[in-house]
């Protein structure tokens, strides 16, 4: 098979893209990333530099925007892609609420032009990645079903349930085979540390106070990165166009008893643990059904959370030097001014 992967240089694209070249090696793969403070071009660069030379690469980087008709349309036809997996997005809550229009910009119009090219270009399956955040909030009990109605209550899920909604209208009008997949909290190596897990690792190694929203009771359904690349993967070779697939992780936990659990790893005192004002619009639980997708594609979680977090917590004692080089001056800036205005 032969892909465009957008956004493949951030958490999740990184990790599908390693994923899927070690399962397909005979697939190819053109990376299309703006390189925005959460894309690292370095967490591919040992792929990028082992096809180096090679006369027909299955890896490609190319730094470039999603909503550059030109530069996708070119790309499709040079390299001869057949699907396009969209991960490129803007995807932080607190960014989306402090400035919603690159939100708007890249996860809706960002989306509409690459759904767009894939028509012109007849591109044989578009796999959209969207989030569980567009469904809204749970109360104590229930889950998540693909027929949920879309209830998005921040700027950023308002943007991914637009782009949803984009998606079904061009399958509707226009018959491309799109899939969209709808994932609970990702967590596992290369995560940018603005959330949670890789924040609070960051902030408890160096003895910081710890920021937690409200009284930290707000649940979420976690999934190890590896095991929602696989089920992407599938949603891609067994997806049925036109259909939904929810994947989760089967790890409902209250955001305070991660940060715990966090705290309890790393030999840190739960003193740390500061509760700064709740955020606007924050949802208080979320929790996924995907028997759809076990049903229809075989997906099951590998990991459960506690094996997930340790090996998550490992891999950033062991890659120091990552964390440290992803902490520009602008991210410093951006959280201290955020937290501090909340405190």
């Amino acid at each position: 098979m032969r892909l465009l992967v957008t956004g493949g240089c951030g958490f999740i694209g990184t990790n599908f893209i390693q994923g899927v070249l070690t399962a397909h090696p005979d697939w190819v793969v053109v990376n299309l990333d703006r390189l925005t403070y959460a894309g690292n071009r370095h967490n591919l660069l040992a792929l990028e530099r082992e096809q180096a030379g090679r006369a027909d690469p299955n890896y490609v980087f190319v730094h470039g925007d999603i909503g550059d008709r030109a530069l996708v349309l070119s790309l499709l036809e040079e390299h001869r892609l057949e699907a396009v997996v969209n991960f490129a997005a803007e995807s932080h809550v607190d960014r989306s609420i402090n400035d919603p229009a690159p939100f708007l910009s890249t996860n809706v119009m960002g989306a509409q032009n690459l759904l767009e090219c894939a028509r012109l270009r007849g591109v044989k399956r578009f796999v959209q990645i969207s989030t569980d955040e567009v469904y809204g909030s749970l109360g104590a009990y229930g889950t998540f079903n693909e027929s949920t109605p879309l209830s998005p209550n921040s700027p950023y899920s308002a943007s991914k349930a637009s782009a949803d909604l984009v998606c079904r209208a061009y399958r509707e009008t226009y018959g491309l085979p799109v899939i969209i997949t709808r994932c609970s909290n990702n967590y596992g190596p290369y995560q940018f540390p603005e959330k949670l897990i890789p924040l609070m690792f960051l902030k408890a190694k160096n003895g910081d106070p710890l920021p937690v929203y409200g009284q930290g009771t707000n649940v979420r359904d976690w999934i190890w990165v590896g095991d929602h690349c696989k089920g992407v993967e599938l949603a891609l070779t067994r997806g049925a166009p036109g259909q939904v697939y929810n994947f989760g992780g089967a790890a409902e936990r209250a955001n305070l008893d991660v940060i715990r659990a966090i705290l309890k790893a790393l030999g840190k005192p739960e003193s740390l643990i500061t509760f700064v004002k709740d955020r606007p619009g924050h949802d208080q639980r979320y929790a996924m059904d995907f028997s759809k997708a076990a049903r229809e594609l075989d997906f099951a979680p590998s990991l459960d959370f506690e094996t997930g977090l340790a090996q998550t917590l490992n891999w950033y004692r062991d890659n120091s030097a990552w964390l440290e080089s992803v902490q520009s001056g602008a991210y410093r800036r951006f959280m201290d001014e955020w937290y501090g205005e909340r405190a």
